[in-house]
């Protein structure tokens, strides 16, 4: 009976003392301890990564200025292989390259050429000088090679009336003095000037000068 009570009050004890959940792991809980465990890492892992989605809904904007010209692209797109360089130059003779000539020349070959080209030779007679034309006109060269006197020396005797302006008039409507020169000799020059174009009578009309004709004959 003594044995009894205590055992008694100890379970009575026992029963009395609240059960703590959160005491420990023991046997009988285990797996589910696991469970839990593994859905947190799982979590854990889950707020460490973003979704897929948000990647790549995320555009990245490039500064204006790192974007490459549009001219440049496209001269680089449009551009292509350039065309290779020949030598082969129809218009430049090789007859001067002895390896050249040789590969493709024998002296059968070069026979025959030269006999082809004394074929073709043709020898032109000579033929008479042409004249220069059927003109009748006074010949201001041989003029100017017949006279000795220099220009202004006078030899004829001319009006003076009215003389330097009939000069500078009539003078005015030839293209040239060599013109003038022929006009003045046709019309009865140098003994005569009708028209008024040798007013100091040296026999030249209209500053016409038989220098250049006289020393071309002289060589000098």
């Amino acid at each position: 009976m003594r044995f009894f009570i205590p055992v008694a009050a100890a379970l009575a004890l026992t029963a009395c003392v609240p059960v703590e959940t959160n005491s420990g792991v023991g046997f009988n809980n285990y797996d589910s301890y696991e469970v839990q465990r593994a859905r947190r890492e799982a979590e854990l892992r889950q707020q460490a990564v973003p979704p897929q989605d948000a990647i790549s809904d995320e555009v990245v904007q490039t500064p204006p200025a790192a974007q490459p010209p549009a001219s440049t692209q496209t001269q680089t797109a449009s551009a292509g292989p350039s065309a290779p360089t020949t030598n082969n130059n129809t218009g430049i003779s090789d007859e001067q390259d002895f390896d050249a000539v040789a590969s493709r020349e024998t002296i059968e070959s070069d026979r025959e050429r030269l006999e082809r080209q004394r074929a073709e030779y043709v020898v032109i007679e000579p033929t008479a000088v042409p004249t220069g034309g059927h003109y009748s006109g006074p010949n201001i060269v041989k003029y100017a090679l017949s006279t000795t006197n220099n220009v202004g020396q006078a030899l004829y005797r001319r009006s003076k009336i009215f003389a330097q302006a009939r000069y500078n008039r009539n003078c005015q409507k030839f293209p040239s003095p060599d013109k003038a020169q022929e006009a003045f000799l046709k019309s009865g020059g140098p003994k005569r000037d009708p028209k008024g174009l040798d007013p100091d009578g040296d026999g030249f009309a209209c500053s016409w000068d038989p220098a250049p004709f006289r020393t071309a004959r002289s060589g000098g």
